[in-house]
Parts: C-alpha cells; sequence; structure tokens
C-alpha cells in the first residue's frame, strides 16, 4: 500500500469518527510488550492527526486519551460500539516484488553473520 493509499484511509477514519464524537466507544489499544488495555469512554474531540476520548475511570472520575489516525489504520487501536467494530482490519499489502539492490544487501548481511 503506498502512502497515497494510506492517506485516503486515515481521512476515511477521520470522516468516519466524526460521526460517532459524543457517543460512547469501547476502546482496546496494544501499548507493546504484551501490555493490552481496554476501556470505554466518550469520544470528544476530532482533529486532523488525533482523535481525543474521555475515559471512565473509579468514583466518576474521568481521564483523557489521545490516539492517532494510524493506530486504527495499523490495527494497534481497534474502535468499537455495541460490540461491534467500527472499521474492518485495514490490510496492507507488501509488495510482491523486493528491489534487487535490497535482495544483494540481504544476501551480504547473511554473509557476513554466517548464516
Amino acid at each position: 500500500m503506498d502512502l497515497a493509499q494510506q492517506a485516503k484511509l486515515i481521512d476515511f477514519i477521520h470522516d468516519t469518527l466524526e460521526g460517532y464524537v459524543g457517543q460512547k466507544l469501547h476502546v482496546r489499544a496494544n501499548m507493546g510488550r504484551s501490555k493490552i488495555v481496554e476501556n470505554k469512554g466518550t469520544l470528544t474531540q476530532v482533529h486532523p492527526r488525533l482523535f481525543i476520548m474521555e475515559m471512565d475511570r473509579k468514583r466518576g472520575r474521568t481521564a483523557r486519551q489521545s490516539y492517532q489516525y494510524v493506530d486504527v489504520l495499523t490495527g494497534t487501536v481497534v474502535l468499537s460500539q455495541d460490540e461491534e467494530p467500527l472499521f474492518e482490519p485495514f490490510v496492507i499489502e507488501p509488495d510482491n516484488e523486493i528491489p534487487p539492490i535490497a535482495e544483494e544487501i540481504v544476501a551480504a548481511i547473511r554473509m557476513d553473520d554466517g548464516f
């Protein structure tokens, strides 16, 4: 997938989320190192590069959390409402052809490392 396609998908995610401002959503975020955080909150703001959720906390407190659209694109953040995902997984297909220079570099690295 080239940059133009990724930009169109990010615009699609942005435009879709604008329709959900003020609504409760479920967020599942992969924070790395096998840490997955799940929260429910209200989508409060949508900006050109990120969106902001106000998360429900104990004792009536709230916390704000921001996420980037690219996190939704890559699947690091999954948004759902009423247990239905807002977006289907975006498949980013790798190029089928590896440039010849890349193959040469990989071969040279393998020879140096004794592979």
